[in-house]
């Protein structure tokens, strides 16, 4: 097994628990979605983006695209850790790399892209960042931009061409 660096900076920890075990005997998909989204949940609270924030502002963010790649598989238990590196941030939207590594052994379990926008929950409508909160992004990825473009972001899903197709015309 490859021992690797961790990269990004640490969101937050978890363990799998036994609720998120499947019938193969380890974290089924769809957990691994909720750790990443209580991630960039904490990632928020980086910028004041509470649920208090929330309720006073009418606004908050919504995931508009997301790719998800697991790498590793986490079983009952593991501890894990979810690092996050923003790619790039304008004044409504937000794009950033996340990636879940088991926190002993120190693999990559899962990645995940995002596409975060900014949004008036009052007009249900995208709207520029609150100052106070964009200032905040500035700072938080002062450092993110000397590091390296993660490997898996603006991947596509594709199986290599050296394989045999399936041909439903012929």
């Amino acid at each position: 097994m490859n021992i690797i660096e961790i990269s990004g900076e640490e969101v937050t920890r978890g363990v799998v628990e036994s609720d998120w075990i499947d019938d193969n005997d380890h974290m089924n998909v769809a957990y691994y979605i909720l750790a990443f989204d209580r991630a960039i949940d904490s990632f928020w609270r980086n910028f004041g983006m509470t649920n208090d924030f929330i309720k006073e502002t009418h606004s908050s963010t919504f995931a508009v695209e997301s790719h998800i790649k697991w790498q590793k598989e986490m079983r009952l238990n593991e501890p894990y850790l979810i690092t996050t590196q923003v790619l790039a941030y304008d004044s409504k939207r937000i794009h950033q790399f996340m990636r879940m590594y088991h926190a002993e052994k120190k693999f990559v379990a899962a990645t995940i892209e995002w596409l975060n926008l900014h949004v008036d929950l009052s007009s249900r409508k995208v709207s520029p960042w609150p100052e106070i909160v964009l200032h905040k992004i500035s700072d938080f990825v002062s450092d993110h931009q000397k590091w390296n473009w993660p490997k898996e972001a603006g991947v596509t899903i594709q199986i290599p061409t050296s394989l045999k197709t399936h041909n439903t015309t012929a």
